[in-house]
């Protein structure tokens, strides 16, 4: 008698069991699995032709669903008969018991709390009803997926060259060749896999998890646009021409614009009080779930402001002159800078440059939904560089980028900095991604007096890629378009968690980011390396994976950047900010290998320019 003979008998002689509930309820349960309350058990039942996508799919919605603090695990047909049902083969009897304990693991899984998803042929629509009826019987949700790939399609894949072997008679009873696969009648989605991307397909069935309440709706990240719909936009001018006006600043637009675009997802304005002591005291909104936001977005406005317009239904925002925005239902509040300052940047010293600006600025902070009339343009020839959230998602959609990583800066790139986003592509590749695209994404608010200007950046990144130290076919260099602040390991979570919405799935974060030294006593604001540390610990960041920093120095043996090793400490020299500036201003060169050298023209160029104004 076989082994699986044997076993299949012993399971019918397993009669004198009585069924023992659990003293701990699901929903119980579901308060303590994952950081998101609530339970999510259910299984997801993808079934489909051998190469139709259904481990692709499998893997990628899990990876979506953990990185977002969904408990979730994916039972893959293959994985699984190398353990549970090594003795199983694919006879017509044999593939309804892989089926039925799967089925049997499956139901464990959701009734643990856990979206548990299967990848299994499962031919058969009896074997996928006697699934569903498993569930059914243990009240968990079972949704069938039909991974729907035409059979030629399947073939020209074909990854793992089983169906040349059916073909050629080397396998028998191969499902789609001379076994029959029966299509599902009635599944809760079909993904046509030969016409829709992997993120397509994943987000069809976030959409179903979504409808159904397992998945929270924030998790689906959706920019939240602040811009009036052009349908309206004539109504919305002829409304803000009526109202009272409050005259912003160029911080403040900037700020209009990062909320407009919606890089503050889900904001639909400037915070009114509640947001603002969620974010001052917790480092995220709290409404519908956690979602981390570390800085204050707010609108100061002065006392005399307050008084005038304090009851008014509706206020526009007028920037040198022309009304750029509508505020709806403002909500005046105290602007306690003190307290803010203190909470924000660690300090409360008024030379921080920034700081200063808060101390001068309004006794007053005014919230409310925002309607922007039209797109911040700022007409200096860097425009074309400004990319919402919603185009940087398309582009990547374009380039078909399978992993997105992205790179903040506010200084000249050296190389290396290159050398650790090179490093980085090099790592997604190794772990399988096929094109993975880096984001060079230099800041383009406001920042201090002494940091190299925009412009200047701009034509140093551009002299990067011409050289060729980044590759120009799979680099994106866009402007985001938020202010600095220099508030350290409370703003480098923000500096994520925009990129996050834009699509970026890796975050590189370098030494000490978002620092400064501090203004009295010429320290470090910030330990180095909080910023990274803070980053990987972060509420709300799950669905980034962070890159942490790799020091790098100059290597005098390899006339290159390299990382640095301290067991080869002499062959390093470590070039400052301050060395690198001084070397500039003097228009010498820096050793070989540091910058490239058209980038460095750049940077010479822009000291001269200094020089000459003065």
């Amino acid at each position: 008698m076989s082994g699986v003979k044997k076993l299949r008998t012993d399971l019918n002689r397993s009669t004198n069991v009585v069924y023992q509930a659990h003293h701990v309820s699901r929903s119980k349960r579901g308060q303590v699995v994952g950081t998101r309350g609530g339970f999510r058990g259910c299984t997801i039942w993808l079934t489909g032709l051998s190469g139709a996508g259904k481990t692709t799919i499998s893997f990628a919605l899990e990876e979506f669903l953990v990185s977002h603090a969904i408990p979730c695990y994916s039972l893959d047909g293959d994985n699984i008969r190398q353990g549970l049902n090594k003795n199983l083969g694919f006879s017509a009897e044999d593939r309804e018991e892989n089926i039925r304990r799967i089925a049997e693991v499956a139901k464990l899984f959701a009734d643990a709390g856990l979206v548990c998803i299967t990848s299994f042929i499962s031919p058969f629509a009896k074997d996928r009803n006697e699934a569903r009826k498993i569930h059914a019987t243990a009240g968990l949700p079972f949704f069938e997926v039909f991974i729907h790939a035409p059979l030629e399609v399947c073939e020209s894949r074909d990854v793992k060259g089983l169906y040349k072997k059916a073909r050629a008679g080397e396998i028998k009873g191969f499902t789609g060749i001379d076994s029959d696969y029966e299509r599902p009648e009635v599944p809760e989605l079909v993904l046509k896999t030969g016409e829709l991307s992997v993120n397509e397909c994943v987000n069809q069935v976030l959409e179903l998890l979504k409808d159904q309440n397992i998945v929270p709706g924030e998790i689906m990240e959706e920019v939240n646009e602040l811009f009036v719909p052009e349908n309206k936009l004539n109504l919305a001018l002829a409304d803000a021409n009526t109202l009272p006006t409050i005259s912003i600043t160029k911080l403040d637009l900037q700020w209009v614009q990062v909320l407009a675009e919606g890089w503050a997802s889900p904001l639909k304005g400037f915070m009114r009080e509640r947001e603002f002591l969620q974010v001052l005291h917790f480092g995220n909104l709290l409404d519908g779930g956690a979602i981390n936001l570390s800085v204050p977005i707010v609108l100061p406005v002065s006392t005399e402001t307050k008084q005038e317009l304090d009851g008014a239904a509706a206020v526009a925002l007028e920037y040198q002159g022309s009304r750029v925005a509508i505020l709806r239902n403002p909500e005046f509040y105290q602007h306690r800078k003190e307290e803010r300052i203190a909470r924000q940047w660690g300090t409360t010293c008024p030379k921080h440059p920034y700081i200063k600006m808060v101390m001068e600025g309004g006794d007053w902070l005014v919230g409310g939904d925002l309607q922007v009339l039209e797109r911040i343009k700022w007409n200096d020839g860097l425009d074309q560089y400004r990319l919402t959230p919603c185009e940087l998602k398309q582009k990547f959609k374009d380039m078909k980028a399978d992993a997105v990583f992205a790179f903040q800066l506010r200084n000249p790139v050296h190389n290396g900095h290159a050398l650790l986003m090179q490093d980085t592509k090099r790592r997604l590749l190794e772990r399988g991604y096929k094109n993975p695209v880096l984001l060079l994404h230099p800041l383009g608010g406001w920042t201090k007096d002494d940091d190299v200007p925009l412009d200047w950046r701009m034509k140093q990144h551009d002299a990067v890629l011409e050289e060729g130290i980044l590759d120009p076919a799979t680099t994106i260099v866009a402007i985001f378009p938020s202010p600095m602040m220099y508030a350290g390991p409370t703003e480098v979570q923000w500096h994520c968690r925009a990129r996050m919405i834009a699509g970026a799935n890796f975050y590189i974060v370098g030494r000490d980011p978002a620092g400064m030294p501090h203004p009295e006593t010429k320290q470090d604001l910030y330990e180095p390396t909080h910023g990274s540390k803070v980053l990987t610990m972060a509420p709300g960041l799950t669905s980034v994976e962070i890159i942490p920093f790799r020091v790098a120095a100059y290597n005098n043996n390899k006339k290159a950047m390299d990382f640095y090793d301290p067991e080869r400490h002499a062959e390093f020299e470590f070039i400052s900010g301050t060395k690198m500036r001084n070397l500039a201003r003097s228009g010498e060169n820096p050793p070989e290998g540091f910058m490239a050298p058209k980038a460095w023209k750049v940077l010479v160029d822009y000291y001269n320019s200094l020089q000459k104004d003065k």
